[in-house]
């Protein structure tokens, strides 16, 4: 079957990126996937939502807006967005000192957040700002997730117990909580509905059934209240507000917006780094590529859309997009089929969630965040490297402790001192000849290595700047004070070197003038030409003439030895 084009076979530029070569055969792919995907859209949305602080609504309609957003626009064929477990208690923290306990305007502060994160990662998409996702290493992305999964169940805690408490941060609302455990107001029948959902949940997810378990706990729970009656005696959802996304950001202004940005930049980082590692995966699954640029893009438009739609920030979804792909999704018509379900779910049928218990969505958003977290990642990387380790713990309690935003700055900021510091002070070597090897190697690693008579040859393992500079000095003279008398040459095998600064060049003269004197000639063998062209930007074409520059360590061992 030829896929879809436009007029005379040429594809058509008003045909959506992940909709290019649509076959027709996969459109009953895609209706059942988008259908299989409808079953945890609304349950999600609206679990999430309520993590977030917001109107169980307003997680509807941040799943319907990005979802057709993306489709339109968006590089993956197979990528579902929508409201994230991870950005809950981002969300929380960035509203919570704006908007306290007040609906109204945390539903419009949370669509500003959105359109400010849009807006960020449009602009960012302009000046190909993909890059920046190099700052979430590893260490710090296993310490966000970590602390982000203890976060948001212990957010869900009370609501899972039954147990009513003012707004806050999740601990906040768990210290609040305390008092009236110990009070014995625990609501048991909230618990018990809790519980069994969470195994319901849990239980398929175990046993690898193609039936969701959020769709089992959400029908039995809602089952279980209708018929016994329960509305008295749990907090339910209640019906939902009859009606289509629409704006919803009356009462803010310029104050909100300041006061929004720097929470909207970091969320915006998160945003950007879970969505492309998901979309590139996905990508890569079918030997393809998605451009970053591209994505950062989309997910900027369907963010800000979300925002201008009564929504809230969105992400890539790691829990619906699995869905999506074992149902046999093959392009985004899967989630416009699961945005127009749910469009009529909530034109329809809004009343259903009237016995939808309270309980149970905690224990989806509870089910989400454990499926977050990653113990194996940890053991494995704490097996891998102490340095990093500890980054990583700095971010899980970064985030547990001082806040998910102000965690992961400092996480951020601890893995740059650390990269700073193995560049300040990076692995140094004496390189000798090993019999029956080709080149020179690490004295240290081969002892019964051969210096080559009257020369020294050194490696030094980092770019030149005003940290280690003087460090080099430092290596050259102690190695030269340990080496035989009648050395005449130092050979820095400058391979490593991809870069150098005014203040270590000024180390630099200053070393070799300090060799001159004590009668040593400094030589360069494998120092790359943008180096070399930084020398002689810097004026040291007569200090370091041609003949210092050798394209081997082996050419400068030989014309040391023909002189």
């Amino acid at each position: 079957m030829r896929p879809f084009t436009g007029r005379s076979g040429s594809r058509s530029w008003w045909v959506p990126p992940a909709l290019r070569g649509y076959r027709r055969e996969w459109l009953r792919h895609d209706l059942l996937a988008g259908t299989a995907l409808f079953a945890i859209l609304v349950p999600a949305g609206m679990a999430y939502a309520q993590a977030a602080g917001l109107p169980p609504v307003t997680g509807l309609y941040a799943t319907v807006v990005p979802l057709i957003v993306y489709a339109i626009v968006g590089p993956s064929r197979v990528l579902v967005l929508g409201p994230d477990s991870s950005l809950a208690p981002m969300i929380v923290a960035a509203l919570v000192p704006l908007a306290a306990a007040n609906d109204q305007k945390s539903v419009a502060l949370a669509g500003l957040l959105a359109i400010l994160i849009g807006a960020i990662l449009l602009c960012g998409s302009a000046l190909r700002l993909g890059i920046v996702t190099g700052l979430l290493s590893k260490p710090i992305r296993l310490g966000y997730l970590n602390g982000i999964a203890l976060l948001v169940a212990v957010s869900q805690v009370p609501t899972l117990l039954g147990i009513s408490v003012e707004g806050g941060t999740p601990w906040e609302r768990l210290i609040a909580a305390v008092p009236k455990v110990l009070a014995g107001e625990t609501n048991m029948v909230a618990l018990l509905i809790g519980l069994a959902s969470l195994a319901l949940i849990v239980v398929p997810r175990w046993l690898k059934w193609r039936i969701p378990g959020v769709l089992l706990a959400v029908v039995a729970s809602c089952i279980a209240v209708a018929l016994l009656e329960l509305q008295g005696r749990v907090k339910v959802t209640g019906a939902l507000p009859q009606g289509l996304p629409a704006p919803a950001l009356g009462g803010i202004g310029w104050a909100d917006i300041l006061a929004l940005l720097p929470a909207a930049a970091a969320i915006a980082l998160i945003v950007f780094v879970d969505t492309g590692t998901l979309s590139q995966s996905l990508a890569a699954a079918e030997d393809k590529r998605v451009s970053g640029n591209h994505e950062m893009a989309a997910l900027g438009a369907a963010n800000a859309a979300s925002g201008l739609l009564g929504g809230f920030p969105i992400s890539a979804s790691t829990s619906r997009t699995p869905v999506a792909v074992e149902s046999g999704a093959k392009t985004q018509v899967t989630g416009v089929v699961g945005a127009i379900l749910v469009l009529g779910f909530m034109l329809l049928a809004p009343g259903t969630t009237e016995f939808l218990p309270a309980a149970t969505l905690a224990a989806i958003v509870i089910a989400a965040a454990a499926a977050l977290a990653d113990p194996a990642g940890v053991r494995r990387l704490i097996g891998m490297s102490r340095s990093e380790s500890l980054v990583m713990l700095a971010a899980f309690l970064g985030v547990t402790i001082l806040g998910v935003l102000t965690g992961i700055a400092v996480a951020v900021g601890l893995a740059i001192l650390d990269f700073l510091r193995r560049a300040w002070e990076p692995y140094r070597a004496e390189l000798v000849d090993v019999p029956g090897v080709p080149g020179y190697h690490d004295v240290s690693r081969h002892p019964d290595g051969e210096r080559i008579p009257g020369m020294l040859i050194l490696r030094f393992d980092a770019p030149l700047f005003f940290g280690n500079g003087a460090l080099l000095g430092s290596f050259v003279r102690n190695k030269l004070d340990q080496a035989p008398p009648g050395t005449e040459r130092v050979v820095l095998a400058a391979e490593p070197v991809t870069g150098i600064d005014t203040t270590a060049l000024d180390e630099l003269v200053q070393l070799d003038e300090w060799l001159e004197r004590h009668g040593v000639d400094l030589v360069f063998a494998e120092l790359k030409g943008p180096v070399k062209d930084r020398l002689l930007q810097y004026g040291m074409g007569a200090r370091f003439s041609p003949e210092h520059f050798y394209p081997t360590v082996s050419e400068a061992v030989r014309a040391f030895q023909r002189r």
